[in-house]
């Protein structure tokens, strides 16, 4: 074993409620919360759908201590297979959180990862549940750091977020040191070194990767806690990533995640904004946009050029997403799903937009996502908004209202203002001493009334 290895052993086994700064207790409630909203807007969705049905059809379990109800579904499975099934919804509405400097997600399998597991183990607080939050954030983060540093190919979150969820289900199911070690390793051997940019060319329901991350650090530490072996992680063990690992315990990547305004990649989301503070600042509508040119990172400027036929495809769109905003003020479910992705009105707008790559933007990132538009309108007045920073970061904070007030308008038409207003609720008051995570427990497995 390696001192990174006990470093990040300590931190798995050792961190409590008590140690988290209370800025990182509170940003994890706040992802907790934010995250679980988008799992339960995936509910209904296609991708999610097939998910749990391929969890029942592949993924039943019958041993006592390993078998969990799905989110917001209510069938037994495995704890492998919810937690695939609930991070595959979620990662298929792309409105989840994530960290700039691992160009992916963290939440979208921490989330369903605790959810699985928790009805495997006997009921524990809600400050707990966000000390296990906050592990899976930092350990996942890391590893992302690590193995960007470390291979050629870009990679989809799912190659590394395995990490962070077989060290949740290491400490939430008693695993000694030696274990984790092998599951950490697993982990990171089985996780999908999916290719990221071939998602951006042909968006389909593989999204991220993260439903097989999911699958893979949970099947990893059931693997470790059966004898398996596979360690070690080199993303955790190789000495050319210990920088990475020095500043754990230290610095909370925690509270510096982004959450996102839109249910679309996150690479959309400056440009999106950029139009929306011209928009916002000159008090147009769209009638009067005769013209629109993005210039944008060249990430972003790869995401998929034409009108969606899938929801998919609508996720991972550029021209289209910033069409939805410029007619809506908004983009919402209803705008990359269904009748939306043949609305008359935005594909009217998209036909006067263009995209162009901006170097000034591409050698910022991935530390920024900063994009520009410059707006031609009716009346022949140009109007250039100068750099935009995504909103939702640390370099662009929401207020916390506006992130509880997106949870609602994501899970109320699901599951009711009610019961969505008794999730908020419920994990809000996670950092209170006397919570139990059972509080939310009772209300997030059974599925949402016809």
């Amino acid at each position: 074993m390696t001192a990174t290895f006990d470093r990040a052993a300590d931190f798995t086994f050792g961190l409590t409620a008590a140690a988290l700064p209370d800025t990182t207790r509170e940003a994890a409630a706040l992802m907790f919360l934010d995250t679980l909203g988008i799992t339960i807007g995936a509910t209904p969705m296609e991708a999610g759908r097939i998910a749990r049905e391929t969890a029942v059809a592949l993924y039943g379990c019958g041993v006592p201590g390993l078998a969990t109800r799905m989110m917001f579904d209510g069938r037994k499975v495995s704890v492998a297979g919810a937690a695939y099934a609930a991070a595959t919804a979620t990662d298929n509405l792309d409105g989840h959180d994530g960290y700039a400097p691992t160009k992916g997600h963290i939440g979208v399998v921490v989330i369903p990862a605790i959810a699985a597991l928790a009805e495997t183990v006997p009921d524990f607080s809600g400050p707990e549940a966000l000390a296990i939050t906050t592990l899976g954030y930092e350990l996942a983060g890391r590893a992302a750091l690590s193995l960007h540093a470390t291979v050629s190919d870009y990679h989809t979150s799912g190659a590394w977020n395995a990490l962070g969820v077989a060290a949740i289900a290491a400490r939430m199911r008693g695993l000694s040191r030696a274990q984790l070690r092998e599951a950490l390793g697993i982990a990171e051997f089985h996780g999908p070194r999916s290719q990221m940019m071939r998602e951006i060319a042909s968006p389909s329901m593989l999204h991220d990767g993260s439903g097989w991350g999911a699958m893979a650090g949970m099947s990893a530490a059931v693997l470790a806690e059966k004898g398996f072996t596979g360690a070690p992680a080199i993303t955790l063990e190789e000495d050319r990533v210990a920088g990475h690992w020095e500043d754990l315990g230290s610095f909370w990547q925690m509270e510096h995640q982004y959450v996102k305004p839109y249910p679309i990649c996150r690479w959309a989301h400056a440009p999106i904004d950029a139009l929306r503070q011209v928009m916002l600042e000159h008090g147009l509508t769209h009638e009067q946009l005769a013209r629109i040119r993005i210039n944008t990172f060249h990430e972003s400027a790869c995401l998929y050029p034409g009108i969606p036929a899938t929801t998919s495809q609508a996720q991972y769109s550029l021209g289209f997403a910033v069409a939805v905003q410029a007619a809506y003020g908004r983009i919402g479910v209803e705008h990359i799903s269904g009748e939306g992705l043949a609305d008359p009105l935005v594909a009217s707008i998209h036909d006067r937009i263009s995209v162009a790559e901006a170097a000034r933007h591409s050698v910022r990132f991935p530390a920024c996502r900063v994009a520009d538009v410059v707006v031609t309108l009716t009346d022949g007045r140009v109007i250039e908004s100068g750099d935009v920073h995504a909103r939702g970061g640390p370099e662009a904070p929401i207020p916390q209202e506006d992130v509880v007030r997106k949870f609602m308008e994501f899970a109320a038409p699901v599951l009711g203002e009610a019961r969505a207003g008794a999730i908020r609720d419920a994990v809000l008051g996670f950092t209170r001493a006397d919570s139990k995570f059972s509080d939310l427990g009772r209300l997030i497995y059974d599925a949402p009334a016809p």
